[in-house]
């Protein structure tokens, strides 16, 4: 039973900041990469950043240089740093955890961020 599972999400004001988690337990092998999606109502899912095993990483240009996207490779664990946050950034959030053999995309039920003006 493989499970992925985010915490960090919340209500914040304009220009501040939260911190998202992601475990993946379970019998997850061959991990390729680890991310994160979202979804604001009315909008299709959307890639916010995704980390490589290899290290590189990938940004949705509307969070370039706010966004932090880190990895422990050792805990299954994904992060993501969400700095100077604006009421556009609200949507729920998405872990994706993608593995290589065979490919395939595991994802978390969500967590809501919610940022007021």
């Amino acid at each position: 039973q493989v499970q992925l599972v985010e915490s960090g999400g919340g209500l914040v004001q304009a220009g501040g900041s939260l911190r998202l988690s992601c475990v993946a337990s379970g019998s997850i092998f061959s991990i390729n990469a680890m991310g994160w999606y979202r979804q604001a109502p009315g909008k299709q899912r959307e890639l916010v950043a995704t980390k490589l095993s290899g290290g590189s990483t990938n940004y949705a240009d509307s969070v370039k240089d706010r966004f932090t996207i880190s990895r422990d490779n050792a805990k299954n664990t994904v992060y993501l740093q969400m700095n100077s946050l604006k009421p556009e950034d609200t949507a729920i959030y998405y872990c994706n955890v993608r593995t290589r053999r065979p490919v395939y995309d595991y994802w978390g039920q969500g967590t809501q961020v919610t940022v007021s003006s």
